[in-house]
């Protein structure tokens, strides 16, 4: 039984499937500048609501690394360079934006990577997973409010 449903976001499977078969990436020695590494795709995995890291290594790591810095294994696929989210109070005035971090996981930013199929807008995959419902469900809010307090535990003095 798929842990997503298709009919929240006809792309949901999709996207959720492309970022989560990044972790599948064919080995370095088989990369060239010219080739892009070829991406399993696999379903999503369901992980706990209540545990923000358990949520990043599962939905984000592979893009965006396991320390946040953006160098995660399938970054190397990608159009342009992943944000490095250690970074994110440094460059808000010493202050981590958590609203804006929920408001990009619910809605996307609106820029390219975020507005393709490289990033699926979380808020919409949570939904579709579980027991959660719509992307407005509880569960979905604690989902985001999680993840976004472990990415401000990732920020950089």
């Amino acid at each position: 039984m798929p842990f997503l449903s298709r009919t929240a976001n006809g792309r949901t499977l999709a996207l959720c499937a492309l970022i989560s078969g990044f972790l599948f990436l064919a080995g370095s020695a088989a990369k060239t500048q010219s080739t892009k590494p070829k991406i399993k795709e696999v379903p999503c995995s369901p992980t706990s609501a209540a545990s923000g890291e358990e949520m990043f290594k599962s939905y984000c790591a592979a893009c965006h690394g396991a320390g946040g810095k953006g160098d995660g294994p399938a970054a190397v696929a990608l159009k342009g360079p992943v944000p490095d989210l250690t970074m994110l109070a440094q460059r808000n005035g010493g202050k981590y934006p958590a609203t804006k971090v929920q408001a990009v996981l619910r809605m996307g930013t609106g820029a390219e990577a975020h507005g393709s199929p490289t990033m699926p807008v979380w808020g919409p995959v949570f939904g579709t997973m579980g027991t959660a419902g719509t992307a407005t469900s509880p569960e979905v809010q604690l989902r985001v409010h999680n993840l976004t307090q472990y990415i401000g535990t990732l920020q950089v003095p």
